[in-house]
């Protein structure tokens, strides 16, 4: 039977030490690994007969700004079909070089989402056949889910909280 702890187990039997942070937020088993295996997880998940994770859910991004040297998050959600598991796996990459290679080889879905991630975080799919801008004009030069920005100007003065339905409680 396929469970969190079998996974956990082969995982760590076939890449030791590292494959680390096992986690099970909402009985999901998260893990990560460094980004330069990320292929080999990703292919050994697919390929054991144990384990067979051939379908990806999910591929996005996530910025830790304060992580330094850490700061982008590749996430892929993988499923088991036939068992109804799923798994979260985590590689982290600087944002000074955002290069993750590419997983479209193993999972065709793969190709869309990195496309998407690259556009909204900046992420470098290495080996990636198209990765370009999808949904932002190519002449956009930053990425905008980045939190490189803040979300508001707290110094401006020519808002009136009322019209936005901050200055009175109803």
């Amino acid at each position: 039977m396929l469970n969190n702890d079998y996974i956990k187990q082969r995982l760590t039997e076939k890449f030791g030490e590292q494959v680390t942070n096992f986690e099970e937020p909402f009985e999901m088993l998260t893990f990560e690994a460094p980004k330069e295996i990320n292929l080999k997880v990703l292919q050994f998940l697919y390929d054991d007969e144990g384990l067979q994770f051939r379908f990806m859910t999910d591929l996005q991004a996530v910025h830790y700004p304060d992580n330094t040297g850490r700061e982008l998050a590749v996430v892929y959600h993988l499923h088991n079909l036939q068992a109804n598991v799923r798994i979260r796996f985590k590689v982290y990459t600087s944002i000074s070089t955002p290069d993750v290679f590419s997983a479209t080889a193993l999972f065709s879905a793969a190709n869309w989402m990195e496309r998407e991630t690259y556009d909204f975080y900046g992420v470098n799919f290495v080996g990636h056949p198209n990765l370009k801008r999808i949904l932002n004009v190519e002449e956009m030069d930053y990425f905008p889910m980045r939190k490189e920005f803040p979300l508001e100007d707290q110094t401006r003065i020519d808002k009136d909280d009322d019209m936005f339905g901050r200055g009175k409680s109803y």
